[in-house]
């Protein structure tokens, strides 16, 4: 039986959201493929200090404990794995910067023929340094408004299930929203809304004898026309190539009604929930979450 550890947590933003990804995973592998793998929690808590199913560990000693490691960490922990020739699944460095930077992500699509949509980050607000919370969102927003016209997407710049997700089509709503952002005390985003055809495409390198074999688009398929699947196909594995992502992709797009591609984002760690969209397209070819899982074990090992 391959013995699984799930790396999860450290320091930073990445903390949080690394103790969801990696508790999913956990999870998943325990109910759905416990008869075949063992699973271990690994954390790294926000002192840095690395624990074995609740036990501190030296990161050394992980060699004679697990077989593979499953990264949902910052990447650059990745390092610590291949230093202790631990085989593992973890996000590139690069891909995760471009995850997680629409600035820097938006530079590089200029080599494929995608577009990103336009965007301002609102820093924190700061009563000492911003003043008046109501004429601080009104003077973020006739920022926003110079730079691109409604609707608007406005969220958190980071995950946060406190704060709701607006979309905002007129200047009055587009103040509401930036105020309600300042509220809660987080970085805000204030994104292009683009309307469309709206596809999620999952791929998985080296799967079913294909170099990237791509997912049909879910229960949305047949609203897109022959052209429009042959485009975002393409643009998929494009994708793979220029962020070289070695074990998974997901891939979000909008097909404008004027025929522009926008790609809305990626995220290179699988959804294995029940009621997932990668569990929906995995059933319209025959597959399973666990075949994409143990090829992915595969791959490493």
């Amino acid at each position: 039986m391959k013995r699984i550890g799930v790396l999860r947590g450290g320091g930073g933003k990445y903390y949080y959201p690394s103790l969801k990804k990696g508790g999913e995973i956990l999870a998943y592998i325990q109910e759905d493929l416990g008869h075949i793998y063992k699973t271990f929690d690994i954390l790294i808590d926000r002192d840095h200090v690395w624990y074995f199913n609740g036990l501190p560990i030296n990161p050394s000693d992980l060699i004679h404990r697990v077989d593979v490691v499953w990264n949902t960490t910052h990447p650059s922990l990745s390092s610590i794995l291949e230093g202790l020739s631990i085989p593992h699944i973890s996000t590139g460095t690069f891909s995760s910067t471009l995850e997680n930077s629409r600035e820097m992500l938006r530079e590089h699509m200029k080599k494929i023929d995608v577009h990103i949509p336009r965007y301002i980050v609102v820093p924190v607000y700061q009563k000492d340094f911003d003043g008046n919370i109501d004429e601080y969102a009104i003077k973020k927003a006739k920022e926003v408004f110079n730079k691109f016209s409604a609707p608007w997407l406005v969220k958190s710049f980071t995950p946060d299930a406190n704060m709701a997700i607006h979309i905002a089509k007129t200047f009055p709503e587009l103040i509401s929203a930036i105020e309600d952002g300042a509220k809660h005390k987080k970085s805000i985003l204030v994104e292009e809304f683009i309307t469309g055809k709206v596809a999620s495409v999952h791929s998985v390198p080296n799967f079913r004898n294909e170099k990237v074999y791509i997912f049909p688009l879910g229960y949305s398929f047949g609203s897109f026309s022959l052209l429009e699947k042959e485009r975002l196909m393409n643009l998929v594995r494009d994708l793979h190539d220029h962020i070289g992502a070695k074990h998974y992709l997901k891939s979000d797009f909008v097909i404008h009604p004027r025929g522009k591609v926008y790609l809305l984002g990626i995220n290179e760690t699988p959804s294995f929930k029940i009621g997932s969209h990668l569990r929906e397209v995995c059933d319209l070819v025959g597959a399973k979450p666990q075949h994409i899982l143990e090829h992915m074990l595969k791959e490493v090992l």
